[in-house]
This record gives C-alpha cells, sequence and structure tokens, in this order.
C-alpha cells in the first residue's frame, strides 16, 4: 500500500484578528478520517518570514536564510496543499504572497485546493492564486469553497458555515487527493517524456 498523502492545510493570513484559523480548523474537521491522506494545519504565523529580498529568483537558487530554509524544508514534506485565504484588496494577503514567493523547486509537481473568505466568498483572491500556482507547476483544483462574511460568520467574527459547505467540501478534498497521488507520482519520475 502507498504511502499516505500529506496535506497542509495553510492558513494564508498572520493577522492577529484573522479568521482564518477557524477556517482552517473547519477545514481540517472536514476532512477527519479520510482514507489515504493526512491532514494538518500549517500556520504562516509560525514561520515570521522578513519580506523578499532574495538577489537570485529562487527557481534558481533557494535562499540560506534560517528562517526560509525552515519554511522550505516544511512546505517540501507535503503532497498538497489547501490554501486558506481572505480576499485582500481583490487578492491575497501580502504575507501569503511572500512566503509563495521565498521557494519554488518545493511547490513544484504537487496539488493545490483553495478555501477563501471574504464579502465576495473570496473569489477574486482564489483568481490570483490560481495564476501564482501555475507559474510555481502546483496543479490546482477546479472545486473550491467560499465563504461570505455576510452569511458564513456572525457579526464578520464567528466562523458558522452554512451546511451545503460540508458536501462540497469532500469534493474538494477528492480532487486535490487524486491529484496529489498523480503528482507524487510525477516528481517520483514515474511519467518520463518518451
Amino acid at each position: 500500500m502507498a504511502e499516505q498523502l500529506r496535506i497542509a492545510i495553510l492558513v494564508g493570513s498572520t493577522r492577529p484578528t484573522r479568521n482564518g484559523e477557524a477556517v482552517a480548523r473547519w477545514v481540517l474537521e472536514q476532512a477527519a478520517g479520510r482514507p489515504g491522506a493526512t491532514y494538518e494545519i500549517l500556520d504562516l504565523a509560525d514561520f515570521p518570514l522578513p519580506p523578499f529580498d532574495e538577489a537570485i529568483s529562487p527557481a534558481y537558487a533557494p535562499s540560506t536564510k534560517d528562517d526560509v530554509v525552515r519554511w522550505a524544508e516544511t512546505v517540501a514534506a507535503y503532497d498538497g496543499f489547501v490554501f486558506v485565504t481572505p480576499e485582500y484588496n481583490h487578492s491575497i494577503p501580502g504575507a501569503l504572497k511572500n512566503a509563495i514567493d521565498y521557494l519554488y523547486a518545493e511547490w513544484n509537481n504537487k496539488a493545490a485546493a483553495f478555501v477563501a473568505y471574504g464579502s465576495m466568498g473570496g473569489a477574486r483572491a482564489v483568481e490570483h492564486l490560481r495564476g501564482i500556482a501555475s507559474e510555481l507547476q502546483l496543479a490546482h483544483v477546479r472545486q473550491q469553497l467560499g465563504f461570505s462574511l455576510f452569511t458564513d460568520f456572525e457579526q464578520m467574527r464567528r466562523f458558522t458555515p452554512g451546511p451545503q459547505h460540508a458536501d462540497a467540501a469532500q469534493v474538494l478534498f477528492d480532487q486535490l487527493e487524486t491529484w496529489a497521488l498523480a503528482m507524487r507520482s510525477v516528481r517520483e519520475g514515474a511519467f518520463q517524456a518518451a
């Protein structure tokens, strides 16, 4: 039997008043007991990275900064990611973009899914993440979850998702795990060019 997939539920905001922790915990609860994959929360707040200022793109040379090396080693250990992001000014938080930009190879040939929240369900943030993921060779799945600050949160603070999101989450996990397993084969060289 193949080794279990490791999937990170990445909390993409570091603000002290963020809603992302509650959303990530809900995602983790929905993923509980899925055969073949282990889900765990990966919190950007635990990785205080300086603003990206590398002289060379990480696509050509990895960073040697201790904090970035620790971040890189952590990301490298996962087969896939559920990015949990708020929408800030029609995009993703600066902390999330910064953390993504510090790495390259660690993202390559893995799978990604997106869970967002905001006044428009975070849809515009996800559209930005899709472009970023494509550049990083992250295979992103079609299914996404979008939570409205007006209907899925009480007073825009306490997370109270509608029941329809639970079934949608299972579709997201099915797609993510399928692609994460396929991309593991790619990383292991099972699909060599003829």
